[in-house]
C-alpha cells in the first residue's frame, strides 16, 4: 500500500499506540475521580499537555483539550463572537479557510453578523495587505490558518496579525494550525494570535483529540456544559487515550530540519517526475509546506483519477476529505480554470514515506494518462 494522504489522516505513531494502550489497559479510570486510579488517568492528561505546549510555544495550562480541530475552530469562533458582540458585529476571514471554520462563520451571519470573505493570490497565499484592507474598526474576529490544508500554503499569520491590531486593537485574531504543527516552526506567542487549533490525527496521533490555546486576555464560552473539565471550558470526561496518544504523537515528532529536508527530497522527485508526465500540471502554490503538492490532470475528473489510483493501491485526495468529493472552494478562489479544478488531486506525504512510494505515484498517473486520454 502507498498512502499519501496524510493531510487527512496519519498511521498511528509507536509511542502514542504505546500511550494509548496503557491508558486503555492500566490507567483506565475517570480522571475526574478522586481515587488512585483516576489520579493516574489525570497524570496522564497533564502529562501530554507538557511536550504539545513545549512545541506550540505556549503554557501548559493554556491549552484546553477538544475531540479535534473541528470543535477547538468552533470553540474559538463562537467565542469571539459572544464576548466582543458589544464592539461590533463585522468579522473578516480567508476564503481558502477550512470548512470548520467557514461553517461557524455562516451560521453567525445567520444571525446577523457581517462576515467577510477576502481572496488569496493564484499561488493560494493571502497577502497581509489585502486581509487587514477588509478590517473596520467594528471588526471583531479574523481568522487566518497557518498552512491551507489543501495546498499547503503557509499564510503570513503574524504580518496580518500586526495589521489587524493597528485598525481593530480589540479585534480577536484566530488561526487554524492543524496542517502547521509538527511540520514547520512557529510558536502562538511569535505569531501574536489570541487563539490557535491543532489536532493529533494529523501527526501520526488518534483521532478524536485536539487541543485549543487561547491567550490569557480573551475569555472562552465553553460549547458544551455540564461539568468541569478543563477548568470548566470543555465540559465532559476527557478522553484519556486520545490525549495520551496526543502527547505521545508531540513527543515523537523528528526534529523540523530533518523532517523538512526528507520531505522537501520527496517533493522535488516527484515534481522532477511528473515533468516527464505532460498530461499532469502541478497546481500553483507559494511559499509552500514541503509535506503536499496539488496535481491536475485536466481531462481527467479527480474522482476517476482517484479511483484509478486506488485500485493500485496508491492512496491520494481530491482535496480536503471534509469536502466529500464537492469542488474545491480553495482552488476555486484562487481563481484557477474549472478543468483544472474538476481534475485535482492533492499529495500529502508522511515521514514514513520513501522514494519508492514517489515513483509508485508517478508509475500510476502515466498509467493513468495513458488509460483516459488519447493524446497521452
Amino acid at each position: 500500500m502507498v498512502y499519501l494522504d496524510n493531510s487527512a489522516t496519519t498511521p498511528v505513531c509507536p509511542t502514542a499506540l504505546r500511550r494509548m494502550t496503557a491508558a486503555l489497559t492500566e490507567h483506565f479510570g475517570n480522571p475526574s475521580s478522586l481515587h488512585a486510579l483516576g489520579a493516574s488517568a489525570e497524570n496522564l492528561i497533564e502529562t501530554a499537555r507538557g511536550p504539545i505546549a513545549e512545541k506550540w510555544g505556549c503554557d501548559p495550562a493554556q491549552i484546553i483539550f477538544t475531540s479535534g480541530g473541528t470543535e477547538a475552530n468552533n470553540t474559538a469562533i463562537f467565542s469571539a463572537a459572544e464576548t466582543l458582540r458589544r464592539r461590533g458585529g463585522h468579522i473578516v476571514a480567508a476564503a481558502i479557510e477550512h470548512d470548520s471554520v467557514l461553517s461557524p462563520l455562516k451560521t453567525l451571519a445567520g444571525r446577523g453578523y457581517e462576515v467577510t470573505l477576502v481572496p488569496p493570490r493564484e499561488d493560494g497565499v493571502m497577502l497581509a495587505g489585502e486581509l487587514s484592507a477588509a478590517v473596520r474598526p467594528d471588526t471583531i474576529l479574523v481568522c487566518l490558518m497557518l498552512a491551507n490544508n489543501e495546498t499547503g500554503a503557509v499564510q503570513p499569520v503574524a504580518e496580518a496579525a500586526g495589521a489587524v491590531r493597528r485598525v481593530a486593537p480589540h479585534a480577536w485574531m484566530h488561526c487554524d494550525a492543524v496542517q502547521a504543527f509538527g511540520k514547520m516552526d512557529f510558536s502562538v506567542t511569535a505569531l501574536d494570535i489570541d487563539s490557535c487549533s491543532i489536532s493529533a490525527h494529523k501527526i501520526h496521533g488518534p483521532k478524536g483529540a485536539g487541543a485549543l490555546y487561547v491567550a490569557k486576555s480573551k475569555r472562552l464560552i465553553p460549547l458544551l456544559h455540564g461539568g468541569g473539565q478543563e477548568r470548566g471550558l470543555r465540559p465532559g470526561t476527557q478522553g484519556v487515550p486520545a490525549i495520551a496518544g496526543f502527547g505521545g504523537a508531540a513527543e515523537e515528532l523528528p526534529p523540523l530540519i530533518e523532517a523538512s529536508a526528507k520531505m522537501s527530497a520527496l517533493l522535488r522527485r516527484l515534481t522532477d517526475g511528473v515533468k516527464a508526465i505532460p498530461a499532469v500540471t502541478v497546481l500553483p502554490v507559494g511559499n509552500p509546506l514541503p509535506y503536499m503538492l496539488g496535481l491536475a490532470m485536466p481531462g481527467v475528473k479527480s474522482e476517476i483519477l482517484l479511483h484509478f489510483l486506488e485500485s493500485r493501491d496508491i492512496y491520494v485526495s481530491s482535496g480536503s476529505a471534509c469536502s466529500r468529493g464537492k469542488p474545491s472552494h480553495v482552488l476555486t478562489a484562487q481563481g484557477l480554470p474549472p478543468a483544472v479544478v474538476d481534475s485535482a488531486v492533492r499529495v500529502s506525504l508522511s515521514r514514513y514515506n520513501t522514494p519508492g512510494d514517489v515513483d509508485a505515484l508517478l508509475e500510476g498517473l502515466e498509467a493513468a494518462a495513458k488509460r483516459f486520454l488519447s493524446t497521452a
